[in-house]
């Protein structure tokens, strides 16, 4: 009597889930006769149900401390969906409000976006100005332990949950790091994370610097305001587009984005099994910077809309790509509501840059690899022409200019970052080449075209 009745549960629960999916579907589609009249497709498989009841007998009845069937239905479905992949996963009343309040800006924690490596969590990238940065944690760092405990399998939204916590919380963390031979250890202060999601400033007199950070509701606004600010300001001769680190976000912000640079036209394709994810998201006529040059920097930590952002001005032609492969996340995920306070977080699509490259797990290389290292200059103290005894000065009429040598701004930023100074130096290098202006006494002196008549 139990095993039916669990049975009954077990296909009461997956009915639902697929009545559900196929009221997805037929709000989006019409069914034609010749698909309503297949009645094998989408049959329940009674075999496996039967094999879930079971399992669930045995945990109900045998584990060592009771469980409630709620409970245990809620592992259920949770296992299905972190099952499948990363990022699909089941969303609590608290789980959907923390996703709410990350796409908004805020909210409070170590101020990392998290994945899986293997059995445990690794660290994406850290925001900028968060409690995580100051701690010097770093992408591509694995996480071990929360306090003590072990992450081994443990699912993503638990660790996000132990993450969490009061403002001034200490947590420690214990941390694998890539060329480190031994774990170590990282307490970190929780914070409330208030994220400026867009950044900018001038590296160099006519160069600009875009910093985005992730990809939150209001970005693509605070991106084309950081724009203004910088023309205003100065003509712009070129401009770093800086994505490292930048863990993504919200979809429509990265094509809102570059919409600011491309002159209409595709910026990204989505692909799924149902018609709905079928979309393309074209940008709109009008380049804000009118074709001057751009470099993109990336890195490991560049992920899902910032490779959307990297993947379409790469593919259009309207920047150079530097820095280091990016993270590889190319699948797109809807929320979809199963209660008024539950929702699935389910992955119902991948991204396509406009010549058809697909993101997922390949990420987008660079067309320049410049990997991040501390340059030391070899440059000592050498003789010049001017320090011999004796040696002529230079004529009296000549403009001289010291373009041997370049200020303490660019040498720190040289020797603090080599890839943003490399993305520098190819903006200038390619204004260097780039056609001068005829003056008017050169238009003075050409010769016109000989006059035709008919």
């Amino acid at each position: 009597m139990k095993r039916s009745h669990l049975l009954l549960c077990a296909t009461a629960l997956c009915a639902f889930l697929m009545s559900h999916s196929h009221a997805q579907e037929d709000s989006a589609t019409d069914v034609s006769p010749e698909t309503s009249s297949d009645k094998t497709e989408g049959a329940l498989p009674l075999q496996e149900l039967q094999t879930f009841a079971d399992v669930f007998h045995q945990i109900r009845s045998g584990y060592v401390e009771e469980v409630d069937d709620s409970t245990l239905f809620e592992f259920a479905v949770r296992g299905m969906l972190e099952g499948l992949d990363p990022h699909s996963a089941y969303l609590t009343k608290e789980d959907y409000s923390d996703l709410q309040t990350t796409t908004d800006g805020e909210f409070s924690g170590l101020g990392i976006e998290i994945g899986r490596r293997g059995s445990y969590i690794e660290i994406i990238a850290p925001i900028d100005g968060s409690p995580a940065v100051e701690a010097g944690l770093q992408a591509g760092d694995v996480i071990l332990k929360l306090d003590g405990q072990s992450v081994k399998g443990m699912s993503i939204d638990e660790a996000v949950q132990l993450m969490r916590g009061p403002v001034g919380a200490p947590i420690d963390l214990e941390i694998g790091r890539p060329g480190s031979s031994e774990p170590f250890d990282v307490t970190v202060v929780r914070d409330a994370i208030k994220v400026a999601s867009v950044r900018s400033r001038f590296l160099a007199p006519g160069y600009g610097y875009l910093r985005i950070a992730q990809f939150g509701r209001p970005t693509g606004d605070e991106a084309k305001a950081a724009l203004e600010k910088l023309t205003t300001e100065s003509e712009l001769e070129g401009l770093v587009i800086d994505l490292r680190n930048n863990p993504g976000g919200v979809l429509g912000a990265s094509v809102a984005v570059s919409d600011l640079f491309i002159d209409g036209g595709l910026v990204v394709y989505t692909e799924g099994r149902h018609p709905s994810a079928q979309e393309r998201y074209e940008a709109t006529a009008g380049d804000r910077l009118m074709g001057a040059p751009i470099v993109v920097l990336i890195n490991g930590g560049s992920a899902s809309a910032s490779e959307i952002v990297a993947g379409a001005l790469q593919d259009r032609g309207r920047a150079v790509v530097m820095g280091t492969r990016s993270f590889g996340k190319g699948s797109v995920q809807t929320v979809l509501p199963v209660s008024e306070t539950r929702a699935v977080k389910l992955t119902t699509a991948r991204y396509f840059t406009p010549d058809g490259r697909s993101i997922q797990a390949e990420g987008i290389v660079p067309d320049i690899v410049v990997e991040r290292a501390r340059i030391t200059s070899m440059e000592g103290r050498q003789i010049k022409e001017a320090d011999l005894e004796g040696s002529l000065d230079g004529t009296a009429d000549a403009n001289p200019q010291d373009v041997g040598s370049e200020s303490a701004a660019l040498a720190d930023l040289r020797e603090n970052d080599n890839q943003l100074y490399e993305a520098l130096t190819l903006l200038r290098g390619v204004n260097l080449l780039a056609p001068r202006d005829k003056g008017p006494s050169q238009e003075a002196t050409e010769s016109p075209e000989p006059a035709t008549s008919e």
